[in-house]
C-alpha cells in the first residue's frame, strides 16, 4: 500500500517540480522526504465496481431481468424479420408475373414493413440500453453509499475505482470483497 501512495505522491511531486525549479531547488530534498513521510500515514483503498456488479445478488438479479427482456426482444425481432423475408421472397417470386401497379404496391408494402422493422430494432435497442443503464446506475448508487460508509468507518482518506486505467494497484488496498459482502447483506 505504501508503494501505491508513494507512486501517487511522487507523480504529484513531479508535476509540481517545474514550480520548484523556478523558486530554487534548495528545499527539494526536504519536500521529497515530507511527501514520502506522508505516504506512510495516508490510507488509500480501491474497489472493483464491475466485479461487484457481476457477483452481487442485485447485479445478478438485474442481469437476469435484462436477459429476459433481451430474449423477448430477440423473439419479436426474429418474428418480424421472418415476416419481412417472406414478403421479400414472395415479391421476388411473383415480380415477373405481376402487373406494374401490383408490383409497385407490393414493393411499397415491403418497404413500409422494412421501415417499421428498422424503427422497432432502433427503439428496442434504445429501450434495452436505457433499462441497463437504469439498473446499473441504481446498483452503483447503493455501492457508492456503502463504499463511503466503509471509508468513514475505517478512517480512509481516499477510495478509488479499480479499472483498466490503473497502471498498478497493490491487492493490499483492494476492499472489493468487503464491499461485496456488505452490499449482499443489505
Amino acid at each position: 500500500m505504501k508503494q501505491v501512495v508513494t507512486i501517487y505522491l511522487l507523480a504529484l511531486l513531479l508535476a509540481l517540480s517545474p514550480a520548484h525549479a523556478a523558486h530554487g531547488a534548495k528545499h527539494a530534498s526536504s519536500d521529497v522526504h515530507n511527501v514520502l513521510m506522508a505516504a506512510d500515514e495516508a490510507k488509500f483503498a480501491s474497489v472493483d465496481v464491475q466485479k461487484i456488479l457481476t457477483l452481487s445478488y442485485a447485479g445478478k438479479d438485474a442481469k437476469a431481468k435484462l436477459d429476459g427482456d433481451v430474449l423477448k426482444a430477440e423473439m419479436e425481432k426474429n418474428s418480424r424479420e421472418k415476416e419481412l423475408n417472406q414478403l421479400k421472397a414472395e415479391l421476388e417470386k411473383q415480380s415477373a408475373h405481376l402487373l406494374e401497379t401490383e408490383r409497385i404496391a407490393k414493393q411499397k408494402v415491403y418497404e413500409h414493413r422494412l421501415q417499421e422493422y428498422q424503427q422497432f430494432t432502433r427503439k428496442i435497442n434504445e429501450e434495452l440500453r436505457t433499462k441497463n443503464a437504469e439498473l446499473v446506475n441504481g446498483i452503483v448508487v447503493d455501492i457508492i453509499k456503502i463504499v463511503q460508509d466503509y471509508g468513514r468507518k475505517k478512517g480512509l482518506l481516499c477510495i478509488v475505482f479499480k479499472n483498466e486505467s490503473m497502471l498498478y494497484l497493490d491487492d493490499k488496498v483492494d476492499i472489493t470483497e468487503e464491499i461485496l459482502q456488505a452490499f449482499n447483506a443489505m
